[in-house]
């Protein structure tokens, strides 16, 4: 039997049939596991994962353990747990978790530390916290560790300043830097998915009001995107100039937080930074002004701020919960601030997981593969492996595309060929 600590194993039956559902909708990984069943390239490495417990993470788990990898696996967010899921992945899959939807604090850590306990060669991070306490706390299991991969911009981030600084103990592939995860994981998965959640917590009426994105970064567009497309104004924040000015181009108005804090209706934080909604936002924000999280950890809204400035708080629904200022003016904070598609909603479509998970597994497989020769430091995917997820994706969507012939190779590789 699996090691595990979640909510409840009685609920694996229902977490079975919807890790199978989310299956069907990722051929990609299905494609990729075909191989690495007959080939076995992660035989006896043990895997440290530190990501979200949806199903789309689950059918990752499921390959990577037929891949011959051993598995602990626990949640990089308290709110993103899929309790069913985490159930099933014991009691059907024999995978060792640790993880329950709302876990405190305390319990987080003592779950990233189980899956450390396993003493992993590779790891696999969905925001840097795993790396972060191995390299803190539990520097002793440092020497066995051949490699990890880092699924988020947020935590690729982190991983960079601490090979700046140097302290980065082994190679880490940055997942997110594939053209195949973060254009399309980023922009499409992200972008739907934050409106799911938002709708999920609230069913509130987009078309026709005022949405501040703050971030224009690929899940920033991806969004403004689609709440575009619902009728929604979109205002974007932003502190990067290329970034603002593509936003404008793309349509969008854009502004200081400052001066879009007084006409928003809806908040949403996109950036990987600390306190881009503070308490001089909230003072300007509409009564009854919703704001939420779709970057990765929740200080990207400075909640100790909002509640120091507040009279009274309460739950006015399910994960909305209602800050009263002196004035009397209400600001609505939906899951804690943590991530709104997860914590509110499924988070990404499996279609579109599909391929950031199959960036993971080739990740595994490559550092399995080159570990010896990498520095420590942080890496991107191959590029030739980028788009071998990418001719996959095509051929699940019964697409074909052309190729060049050898006169077109011949041309663009020549620097003798004029006009």
């Amino acid at each position: 039997m699996a090691k595990y600590d979640v909510k409840d194993i009685g609920l694996a039956s229902e977490g079975k049939r919807r890790i199978e559902w989310a299956g069907n909708f990722m051929p990609v990984i299905a494609l990729i596991e075909q191989r690495l069943t007959k080939e076995q390239p992660l035989k006896g490495r043990r895997v440290a994962a530190c990501l979200h417990v949806t199903t789309e993470t689950a059918n990752l788990m499921r390959v990577l353990k037929s891949a011959g990898a051993e598995i602990h696996l626990c949640a990089s967010n308290p709110l993103s747990t899929q309790d069913d899921v985490a159930a099933s992945l014991v009691k059907d899959y024999g995978i060792n978790v640790s993880a329950i939807c709302g876990i405190d604090t305390k319990g987080y850590y003592r779950h990233i530390n189980a899956a450390l306990d396993i003493k992993p060669e590779i790891t696999m991070d969905d925001g840097a916290d795993l790396v972060n306490v191995l390299h803190s706390d539990r520097r002793d299991l440092l020497p066995q560790v051949i490699g990890g991969t880092e699924e988020t911009t947020t935590g690729v981030i982190r991983l960079r300043a601490m090979a700046k600084d140097k302290v980065l103990q082994y190679p880490i592939v940055a997942v997110n830097d594939s053209q195949t995860k973060h254009m399309f994981d980023n922009r499409y998965g992200t972008g739907q998915s934050t409106i799911d959640g938002i709708l999920r917590a609230t069913n509130f009426l987009l078309a026709g009001s005022t949405v501040v994105i703050a971030g224009y970064g690929w899940c920033g567009r991806g969004l403004a995107t689609r709440m575009k497309g619902l009728g929604a104004d979109v205002i974007i924040t932003e502190v990067d100039s290329i970034k603002a000015i593509e936003a404008a181009m793309d349509g969008f108005r854009v502004m200081p937080m400052s001066k879009a804090a007084p006409l928003g209706e809806v908040f949403v934080t996109l950036t990987g930074d600390i306190n881009v909604l503070r308490p001089e936002h909230f003072t300007r924000m509409k009564p009854g002004a919703i704001v939420c999280n779709s970057g990765h950890f929740n200080v990207e809204i400075d909640l100790v701020g909002l509640a120091k400035m507040s009279k009274k708080r309460r739950m006015a629904r399910n994960l909305v919960e209602e800050f009263t200022l002196p004035s009397g003016k209400k600001i609505n904070v939906l899951a804690d601030g943590r991530l709104i598609n997860l914590s509110a909603a499924e988070g990404h479509p499996a279609m579109v997981m599909d391929m950031s998970f199959a960036n993971q597994l080739l990740s595994c497989e490559f550092i399995v593969q080159n570990y010896k020769k990498l520095a420590k430091d942080v890496f991107s995917l191959p590029a030739k492996l980028d788009y071998h997820v990418a001719t996959l994706k095509l051929k699940s969507m019964g697409i074909a595309i052309d190729k060049l012939t050898a006169e077109q190779k011949k041309y663009l590789s020549s620097w003798k060929m004029g006009t």
